[in-house]
C-alpha cells in the first residue's frame, strides 16, 4: 500500500528477487492522482514478474484481500496520522491478513559513500531549504555532494528508472512536473547533481561514481531509503505536537542524529518550548539546531499590490498547512490585498481548493501533469490581480504562460546563532560543526560498506 514511492522502493529491496513472496498487487492512496489503473512493468518487477504487478486504488483493497487470498498487506506511505495507520490496520485485519511496517534495517541502503540525509515531522517543515544549506555548507568545504530526492515517478517508470539532472535540458527532456521542478530545480541552480527515479540502488551506485558526500533529499516526512552517517530531522513549530501524532515523523525524531527546529521566528515561544519539551522525551541524544526560513522577494516588489499567491502544493494539503511562504511574505512585504483565487478556479485545482476550505487566499501549486499545469495557468491568467506572488521554488514562467509579472519569494534556511539568537538563549551547536565527521569520512576516502 503506498503512493508511488516507498511501496516501490520496499518492493524493490525486500521482495522483487525472494521466490517465498508473490507480491499480487500495489493499491495506490488519493495522494498522487493517475497512478492506480497502472501496471508496475515487468523491466522494473523482475523475471519473477514477466506481467509485472498491476497498481490498483486503495478503495479495492477488500477487493484485492478476498480476490488474491491475500496473507500480508505492508503499510509503505508516509505523513499520515498514527490513527490513520490504524484505522487501516483495522481493515486489513479484519479481512484476515497481517499488517506489516517495513523498517530501516530491511529497507536502508547502505553506500560506499558517506550519506548525509534530512527527514522531516511533516511535509512542508523545510527539508528542502535544509538540504540546500547542508549541502553548501559540504560544497565550501571543497566537497563534491550529490543529491539523491526521494521518488516521484508520475510517468513512464521503466525510462525513470534512473534519471540524472544537471541542466534546465535534463528538466525537459524527462517532461517533469511542477511537483518534481519544486525539488529539483534550487540543486540545478547552485550547480548540483540530482538524481532521481525508481530504483533507488541503482541511482545509488551510479550517484557514488561522481559523489565525495551522498545527500538524501527526504520527501513528506518519510525516512531514508538510504543508511545515514549523519540524519537532520526538520520539526515545525507551527504544527508543535505533530512530532507525536504522525507517520513515520515520530519515527524520524527517535532516530535522529540532529533535530533543526525551523520557523522559530513565526511560531511562539510556547510552540517552540513544546517541540523541544518533545524531542526531549523521545530522543535525548539529539542535537537540536534552531533555525528561521529568511523570506526575500525576487523580480519586483509588492507593496501595494493585489497579488495572486501560489504555495507549495503539498505543504498545503496532506501536509495540513493553511497557509506558506507567499502569504507571510505578501503580509510582510506590504500586498494591498491576496486576491480570492476560488472564484476562478478550474477543473481539479477548483476541486482542491474545495476540498481544502480552511486554505487562506491562495493556490496550491498543483502539477502532477500537463492537465493540472493548463488549469493553473489558465486559473492565474483569469483572477484580477496586478501580479503573480510565487513562493514555489520553481519558475514558474518556464512552464506556464502568465499574463502577468511573476515576483518570487525565496525561501533560504538560517541558523539562530550570534546576531539572529535570542538574549539569554543558551549556545546551539552549529550544523557546519556537526558535519565534522562526514568531512572526515569524505577526505579520508571511505570504504564499502557493509550490511548485517
Amino acid at each position: 500500500m503506498g503512493a508511488a514511492g516507498r511501496d516501490f522502493h520496499d518492493f524493490n529491496v525486500v521482495y522483487r528477487n525472494d521466490p517465498s513472496f508473490e507480491v499480487v498487487a500495489f493499491t495506490a492512496a488519493t495522494q498522487i492522482p493517475g497512478i492506480a489503473g497502472r501496471n508496475y512493468p515487468p523491466q522494473l518487477a523482475g523475471p519473477l514478474y514477466p506481467n509485472g504487478i498491476p497498481i490498483v486504488a486503495e478503495v479495492e483493497l477488500e477487493r484485492v484481500l478476498a480476490e488474491k487470498s491475500v496473507d500480508l498487506v505492508v503499510f509503505a506511505y508516509s505523513d499520515v496520522t498514527h490513527e490513520h495507520v490504524m484505522h487501516t490496520a483495522s481493515r486489513v485485519l479484519a479481512s484476515g491478513a497481517d499488517f506489516e511496517l517495513l523498517g530501516p534495517a530491511r529497507t536502508m541502503l547502505p553506500s560506499t559513500k558517506p550519506v548525509v540525509a534530512t527527514g522531516a515531522t511533516r511535509t512542508g517543515a523545510g527539508k528542502s531549504q535544509t538540504t540546500r544549506y547542508i549541502a553548501a555548507l559540504l560544497e565550501q568545504l571543497g566537497l563534491r555532494v550529490v543529491v539523491v530526492r526521494h521518488p516521484m515517478p508520475y510517468g513512464d517508470l521503466v525510462a525513470q528508472r534512473v534519471q540524472r539532472y544537471a541542466t534546465y535540458a535534463d528538466l525537459d527532456r524527462h517532461e517533469t512536473t511542477i511537483e518534481e521542478r519544486e525539488e529539483y530545480e534550487p540543486h540545478l541552480d547552485a550547480g548540483r547533481v540530482l538524481y532521481a527515479g525508481v530504483d533507488y540502488e541503482a541511482i545509488l551506485r551510479q550517484a557514488e561514481t561522481e559523489a565525495d558526500v551522498v545527500m538524501w533529499d527526504g520527501g513528506n516526512n518519510d525516512f531514508p531509503f538510504y543508511k545515514p552517517d549523519l540524519f537532520v530531522v526538520v520539526a515545525d513549530p507551527l504544527r508543535a505536537g505533530h512530532e507525536l501524532h504522525y507517520h513515520p515523523g515520530e519515527t524520524n525524531i527517535r532516530m535522529a542524529d540532529v533535530v533543526v527546529i525551523n520557523k522559530v521566528d513565526s511560531a511562539s515561544p510556547e510552540q517552540v518550548a513544546e517541540v523541544k519539551a518533545d524531542i526531549a522525551e523521545m530522543n535525548p541524544r539529539a542535537q537540536v539546531v534552531l533555525a528561521r526560513s529568511a523570506l526575500t522577494l525576487q523580480g519586483g516588489t509588492v507593496t501595494g499590490k493585489r497579488v495572486a499567491v501560489v504555495e507549495d502544493g503539498p505543504t498545503l494539503t496532506h501536509g495540513g498547512m493553511t497557509f506558506g511562504a507567499g502569504v507571510v511574505a505578501a503580509r510582510r512585504f506590504g500586498a494591498a490585498e491576496i486576491v480570492d483565487p476560488v472564484p476562478y478556479a478550474v477543473g481539479e485545482l477548483a476541486a482542491t481548493l474545495h476540498r481544502y476550505p480552511a486554505l487562506e487566499h491562495l493556490i496550491p501549486a498543483m502539477g502532477y501533469g500537463q492537465g493540472q499545469m493548463h488549469e493553473l495557468e489558465t486559473t492565474l491568467n483569469a483572477m484580477p490581480a496586478d501580479l503573480v506572488l510565487s513562493a514555489t521554488p520553481i519558475d514558474l514562467t518556464r512552464v506556464l504562460r502568465l499574463r502577468k509579472p511573476v515576483v518570487r519569494v525565496g525561501y533560504e534556511l538560517e541558523e539562530m546563532t550570534g546576531s539572529l539568537a535570542q538574549p539569554g538563549q543558551a549556545a546551539q551547536p552549529s550544523l557546519i560543526d556537526l558535519l565534522g565527521s562526514i568531512v572526515d569520512k569524505a577526505r579520508a576516502g571511505s570504504t564499502p560498506a557493509t550490511r548485517r
